[in-house]
C-alpha cells in the first residue's frame, strides 16, 4: 500500500513542569536519535501547567516538527500518576519510552533499550547503581525501596529510574488501572519479564528539581499503599498483642498492690506513661487507616480524569475519545 509507512512506530513520553531550558535540548536530542532507528516515532511532551516558558517553546517546537506533539494540561496533576496515566491513552506506537526532561537518564540509552525490545523483552528499565545527585538522596531512595520490599505484597524493582520502555500490549493492559497506579508499580504486579539496564544518574542539566521533602513523602506513602496490605496486618497483629500485654501488666500492678498495700504506691507515672503510649500508637494506626480510606474515596468519588487544556499536533482522537463520542451520539 502506497503512502503508508509499515514500519514500527515509537512513543516517546516526556513529563516536564517548569523546564524552559531544558525542552528545546531535550526535543533536539530525542530528534537525533530516533531519525537513527529504523522506526517511525513521535515525541509527546506532557507539560503540567508550568509556570515559566515552557509552554511557548513547546509551541514552538510542535510549530517546527510534525512529529513533536504536545499535551498542556489545565493543572499539575503529577508525572507518574494521573497525568502519566492520561498520556499513555494519546500514544500511537508499538513501543512506549518515558523519560524525564531534565537529562539525569541518558537518552543515548535508548537505542539499547530498542535493541532489547526487539530480542522479545516486553519491559527495559533503567536502574539507577549510583547518582551524582548526592549520596544522602541515594541513600534515602535505598531505604524507600527496602521498606517497600518489606511492605509490599509483591516485590518490586529497587531503583527503578525514570527512563522506562514497555511493549504496546503492557502499555494497554496500564491504562486499563486505576489513574494513580503507577507504571512502575504496575510492572511488578503484572508479572512481565524485565530487563533491567543498570547506570549511573547524572545531575540536572538545568533548572531545579520540583520535588520536595513533603512530595517524596507523598510518593513514598502512595507507593505503600498502593502495593501492600501489610500495614493493615500489622495493625490487627500489634493491637491484639497490645491488648494482651496491657491485661498482663494490669493483673500484676493489681496482684503486687493487693500483697503489698502499703508498701507498693502505684502513682500517677505508670499511668500517664501508658496513655500517652497507648494514644501515640492509636493517632498511628488512625493515621494509616485515613491513608487507605483516602485512596478508597478517590477511587469511589468519580473525581474529573486529566483536563488537557490544549493539544498540539494531535490529529486523531483517542481510542477513549471515539468511544465516548460514540456513546453520546447513540444517546442522542
Amino acid at each position: 500500500m502506497e503512502g503508508i509507512s509499515m514500519r514500527k512506530k515509537i512513543s516517546v513520553v516526556v513529563p516536564c513542569y517548569n523546564e524552559e531550558d531544558n525542552v528545546k535540548p531535550m526535543a533536539d536530542k530525542l530528534t537525533e536519535i530516533m531519525q537513527g532507528l529504523d522506526y517511525d516515532y513521535e515525541i509527546i511532551f506532557t507539560d503540567n501547567c508550568s509556570k515559566d516558558a515552557t509552554r511557548q517553546h513547546l509551541r514552538e517546537l510542535a510549530a517546527a516538527d510534525s512529529h513533536i506533539k504536545v499535551l498542556m494540561n489545565n493543572r499539575n496533576y503529577g508525572a507518574g500518576g494521573r497525568s502519566g496515566h492520561n498520556t499513555g491513552k494519546y500514544c500511537s506506537g508499538d513501543i512506549y519510552i518515558h523519560i524525564a526532561c531534565d537529562f539525569q537518564e541518558p537518552p543515548e540509552l535508548i537505542p539499547e533499550f530498542v535493541k532489547y525490545w526487539e530480542e522479545g523483552y516486553k519491559v527495559v528499565a533503567g536502574q539507577k547503581i549510583a547518582s551524582e545527585e548526592g549520596k544522602v538522596k541515594y541513600f534515602l531512595r535505598s531505604l524507600f525501596y527496602r521498606i517497600i520490599n518489606l511492605f509490599s505484597d509483591i516485590p518490586q524493582y529497587a531503583h527503578m529510574s525514570g527512563l522506562l520502555l514497555v511493549d504496546r500490549e503492557v502499555l494497554d493492559e496500564w491504562v486499563k488501572t486505576d489513574d494513580d497506579i503507577i507504571l512502575r508499580n504496575a510492572i511488578a504486579d503484572m508479572g512481565y519479564q524485565v530487563k533491567l539496564i543498570q547506570y549511573v544518574q547524572k545531575k540536572r542539566r538545568s533548572g531545579k528539581s520540583s520535588y520536595n521533602v513533603w512530595r517524596y513523602l507523598t510518593f513514598a506513602l502512595n507507593s505503600m499503599i498502593n502495593t501492600s496490605t501489610t500495614p493493615l496486618r500489622l495493625m490487627t497483629i500489634l493491637g491484639f498483642a497490645m491488648s494482651i500485654i496491657s491485661f498482663i501488666i494490669g493483673v500484676v500492678y493489681l496482684i503486687m498492690k493487693l500483697t503489698m498495700w502499703y508498701y507498693f504506691p502505684t502513682g500517677s507515672a505508670p499511668t500517664l506513661i501508658g496513655m500517652l503510649f497507648l494514644g501515640s500508637v492509636q493517632l498511628l494506626f488512625m493515621g494509616i487507616l485515613g491513608e487507605y480510606i483516602g485512596v478508597i474515596l478517590r477511587k469511589v468519588s468519580n473525581q474529573p480524569g486529566v483536563i488537557v487544556g490544549e493539544k498540539l499536533n494531535f490529529e486523531e482522537e483517542t481510542s477513549e475519545e471515539k468511544e465516548e463520542q460514540e456513546e453520546k451520539d447513540g444517546v442522542l
